[in-house]
């Protein structure tokens, strides 16, 4: 469910997406149904399973130190590192 997760949008609307997705999820590992009425905190202690937007977030960071560690002259770092020349107010 992660894959590629270091390139997207992670806007509240996105990452309610992703929590609402994971809850689904675990309800059909566990053969619960809504009807149940099994609260969210339940199901996720007896799944166990990471939370998926503290994942993403921590694979987007991770990705972006693998951007910063590179010195083989792509333009991921120089994009990162880029400043743009100042600009004469005439």
């Amino acid at each position: 469910m992660t894959y590629g997760t270091e390139t997207w949008p992670l806007t509240k609307g996105f990452i309610r997406r992703l929590r609402v997705t994971q809850r689904a999820m675990e309800r059909a590992m566990l053969g619960v149904s809504l009807r149940d009425q099994i609260r969210n905190e339940e199901i996720h202690r007896r799944t166990r399973v990471t939370i998926i937007a503290q994942q993403v977030a921590k694979l987007k960071w991770q990705w972006a130190g693998h951007i910063a560690r590179r010195n083989d002259g792509r333009w991921g770092l120089k994009v990162l590192e880029w400043r743009p020349a100042p600009v004469n107010a005439a």
